[in-house]
């Protein structure tokens, strides 16, 4: 491959990553925010094993969906002093080990698909540094109709980038994610490798279409060239 040729492959394609759990390691800490708020306005019951199944949806349905499966209400404000609580714990997390020096060697686009309202997002990711790899390509649930498990943030994203979905790689931690990527005809590889992952999300994101799944951000710049060799091998 020319260095011509390189440069016109890595403009035409994106990679396009989830914020939370993916480029910032904070779904362990906004987990034990939830349960810590859950518990203490549910004494006695045990949130945790709800809670954990429902992260990657935004902290408003992981709070609903919670209090559902549990028999439990939770008032306007106590939803809102929850959700702040989460973000300010959150905003504090370190990024994902490895993952600087693995987007630098990445030669193509990148983007931001997000679950998270944009002021955090541009928070976390200027706190961390990391916001000089996306610049203001940030996608966020407070700027389309629906959010994650809905592919809407991961369509805007490829039509701001003038991309087909099919142009774009996605690396995405949650089951949520996944499903929202995969509904937008995009390729995605799970990543398990934050503070809150486990062996069993592995079964669980190839489930609902991760192509590949891998726990160490220092592969992710061959897997990326691997995909980018099939995709162009693959193009008419």
């Amino acid at each position: 491959m020319t260095a011509a040729t390189a440069v016109t492959i890595a403009s035409n394609r994106a990679l396009i990553c989830d914020c939370d759990g993916v480029l910032i390691d904070s779904e362990a800490v906004a987990a034990r925010m939830l349960v810590h708020e859950l518990e203490a306005r549910w004494p006695g019951v045990d949130v945790e094993p709800v809670v954990l199944p429902l992260l990657g949806l935004r902290i408003e349905a992981v709070l609903q969906g919670t209090a559902t499966q549990l028999g439990k209400s939770l008032s306007v404000a106590d939803i809102d002093a929850i959700r702040r609580a989460v973000e300010a714990a959150a905003m504090q997390a370190p990024a994902v080990d490895g993952i600087e020096a693995a987007l630098a060697q990445v030669p193509l686009i990148k983007a931001c698909a997000s679950n998270s309202f944009r002021p955090y997002v541009e928070s976390v990711l200027t706190r961390t540094g990391l916001v000089k790899f996306f610049g203001d390509r940030l996608f966020c649930a407070d700027t389309v109709p629906n959010p994650k498990p809905a592919p809407d943030v991961y369509l805007a994203a490829a039509a701001s980038l003038g991309l087909a979905p099919a142009a774009c790689l996605v690396v995405e931690d949650s089951v949520t994610g996944v499903t929202a990527a995969t509904a937008a005809g995009m390729t995605v590889l799970g990543f398990i490798g934050g503070g809150h992952a486990s062996n069993a999300q592995i079964d669980k994101l190839h489930a609902v279409g991760a192509r590949h799944v891998f726990d160490d951000m220092q592969q992710l710049p061959d897997l990326v060239a691997q995909w980018t060799l099939s995709a162009t091998a693959a193009a008419p």
